[in-house]
């Protein structure tokens, strides 16, 4: 007596009838450009935070855990740099980057020697000029010649981050909708003609990236150290979904395999 085994064909998008696959393709350009566009609403909603230009860490630090980052050269003041700056000088600088008209007061024609502008020529530029000879070549990585060297350096750094209401609907909003388009994904990653084993990875990817992210706001706004948290995971979350999207559009227009 014969006994025969049923064998199980696992479904493959291209099985899919000619409609279906175009309008999912369509769907998932679409996907594929909202994705797209959200990197670039956090790379300008958030890299200005810093002031520096471009998306960085301290932007996504600001953002979860808020910076405070004193002026370096108020910090270069106090620790008694250069030495041979006069007390008063010194007090009058450090009032002026403490005050709220550094740029208008840096070289204040009423001020006239006293302005900032002049003390720091007179004090500092034997060093911090681009032609100095003297500092060991400072003056060619922090120049204090004209304002736009100075204001690089005479401006401290507060940066509060979001409230913990604000928090609070980002995670609501984010975490549901986040977590669908990964489930979509890696749904339709499955279903492709590729490894299992690459399309494991992916999804584990999408997966942990998410839980990486999402849990990473929270934790970092108590710890700054989880703040690469969010950018490993946010990044790990978007490449494995547009990679699993990408499969998926392949499987659905590549010749349908015997």
């Amino acid at each position: 007596m014969q006994t025969g085994r049923v064998q199980y064909h696992a479904f493959r998008l291209r099985q899919l009838g000619f409609g279906q696959r175009l309008g999912l393709s369509m769907l998932l350009l679409v996907l594929l450009g909202g994705l797209a566009a959200s990197f670039q609403f956090v790379r300008v909603h958030h890299g200005p935070r810093d002031g520096k230009p471009g998306l960085g860490l301290d932007d996504v630090r600001g953002v979860y855990h808020g910076i405070q980052r004193t002026a370096p050269l108020v910090t270069a003041l106090e620790r008694g740099h250069p030495e041979t700056l006069p007390l008063d000088q010194r007090e009058m600088l450090l009032r002026w980057l403490e005050g709220p008209r550094v740029s208008e007061d840096y070289d204040s024609l009423d001020l006239g020697d006293a302005a900032p502008a002049e003390l720091l020529d007179a004090q500092c530029l034997s060093c911090h000029s681009r032609q100095a000879t003297d500092g060991d070549g400072i003056g060619q990585t922090v120049p204090l010649t004209y304002w736009d060297d100075v204001q690089k350096v005479a401006f401290s750094t507060q940066v509060e981050p979001m409230s913990e209401e604000i928090l609070l609907a980002t995670t609501h909003t984010h975490a549901l909708s986040m977590a669908l388009i990964g489930l979509v994904v890696v749904v339709l990653g499955s279903a492709t003609r590729f490894s299992r084993g690459a399309v494991g990875a992916l999804s584990l990817a999408v997966g942990l990236g998410l839980v990486l992210d999402i849990g990473g706001w929270w934790l970092a706004r108590e710890t700054v150290a989880f703040v690469p948290l969010i950018v490993l995971g946010g990044g790990a979350y978007g490449l494995g979904c547009v990679l699993l999207a990408v499969l998926a559009l392949l499987e659905l227009w590549l010749p349908a395999r015997d």
